[in-house]
């Protein structure tokens, strides 16, 4: 079975192509520091190839729910590093993924009551729900160019944080409609400065960042994460695909670990599963790897720029998985929900076994419940003998 094969992941190899997806779960304490149960929660799910840890803010000015994680205090790297100790004690490999909101910031969790920053003053449509009721994104206030060096900085310190965690690398969160996409694409970014107007330009502050990412952990430490199909909170860009595939050859140039592509735009089934086989097709009819006009299918494009390990991440199954990695469209399909309620999932996946679904309503409760309490295969069939 291919998703159960080593995978060679820079001068280290993976014990499988089953990943762990970054899922904010909120169990950090009032001052953003993981709670001991995280560290539980991470241990119990280290059969995965890799885990990639929830988005952890790098900075004050990037903030959004109670109890969410921050890699920016001495306080919460320590508690960081007993996160990761239990993992490498469980046998298992763990990136922390690092991201800035920007303009998807809430008011109410920023110092002094202030405002988001973002490339440009365009607020976001979505929101958060706080007590039950929907905080929505204010309007942000637009950064100075001289305060950009900063938030690369925030980025470079927060990965020397995640290195002295014990992390085994990080990963730049670059999609989602967060900070590093809001400066990428020009819906959201209509600045006229070193950050804005070309392409280059406009890709500057996701280069940067994932420099000074390399500059702290070297190549083999770093990888990104990118969403180019994503519009949940109405960000947009004119050609998208242009700036996807620039992205993606200068991210080649810099030899990074891995390109951690988000497919969809949902949370159902990968739409775009069922299409593949026509690049596969289309590939040894010998027309080339790119997509067929009209399909926005960013994996084969990536397959085709990308030397590193390449990433899907997006509805999959089991069978649709084995899939994309026996036709070589990638190297590792990294899964969330499927995570949340099946930490032993690549054993399930190695006996076909049946998957427990997750409680929704346990999501971001602060607590153990729908969090470290669902039982491994072994303790479900246990329990059930009894």
């Amino acid at each position: 079975m291919k998703l159960l094969e080593p995978l060679q992941f820079g001068k280290r190899i993976l014990k499988n192509r089953v990943f762990m997806a970054p899922l904010v779960r909120a169990r950090s304490d009032s001052g953003r520091a993981p709670t001991d149960i995280v560290g539980t929660y991470y241990a119990q799910r280290a059969s995965a190839g890799l885990i990639i840890t929830e988005g952890t803010h790098v900075s004050p000015w990037s903030a959004t729910r109670t109890h969410a994680s921050g890699q920016h205090t001495d306080a919460q790297t320590a508690a960081w590093g007993r996160v990761v100790t239990s993992v490498h004690q469980a046998g298992g490999t763990i990136f922390q993924q690092l991201y800035h909101v920007g303009r998807r910031a809430l008011r109410s969790a920023l110092p002094n009551n202030g405002l988001p920053l973002a490339p440009s003053p365009i607020r976001s449509i979505d929101g958060i729900l706080t007590d039950g009721e929907l905080e929505p994104f204010p309007l942000p206030r637009a950064l100075e160019t001289h305060e950009v060096a900063g938030i690369v900085d925030d980025f470079r310190f927060a990965s020397r944080r995640a290195a002295q965690a014990g992390f085994d690398g990080v990963e730049i969160m670059g999609g989602g409609g967060f900070l590093i996409d809001q400066f990428l694409r020009d819906g959201s970014n209509v600045r006229t400065d070193a950050y804005g107007g070309s392409l280059e330009n406009r890709a500057r502050l996701l280069l940067e960042v994932v420099d000074a990412a390399i500059a702290e952990l070297g190549a083999a430490g770093v990888g990104i994460r990118l969403a180019p199909h994503f519009r949940a909170d109405g960000i947009s860009d004119t050609d998208i695909l242009g700036a996807f595939t620039y992205v993606v050859k200068e991210l080649e140039r810099r030899g990074i670990a891995y390109i951690h592509l988000l497919e969809g735009t949902t949370h159902d089934e990968n739409p775009f599963i069922p299409l593949y086989k026509r690049i596969v097709h289309k590939r040894a009819a010998g027309v080339g790897p790119g997509p067929l006009p009209g399909d926005p299918f960013y994996a084969p494009i990536t397959r085709s720029l990308f030397s590193g390990v390449l990433i899907l991440n997006g509805g999959y199954s089991r069978e649709s998985a084995e899939q994309v990695l026996s036709d070589g469209l990638a190297d590792a399909v990294a899964f969330g929900r499927l995570y949340i309620s099946n930490p032993d999932l690549p054993e399930r996946f190695r006996l076909n076994a049946p998957l427990v679904d997750a409680d929704t309503s346990t999501y971001f409760t602060n607590g153990s419940r729908g969090y470290t309490d669902y039982p491994s295969l072994a303790e479900q069939q246990s329990a059930e003998t009894l």
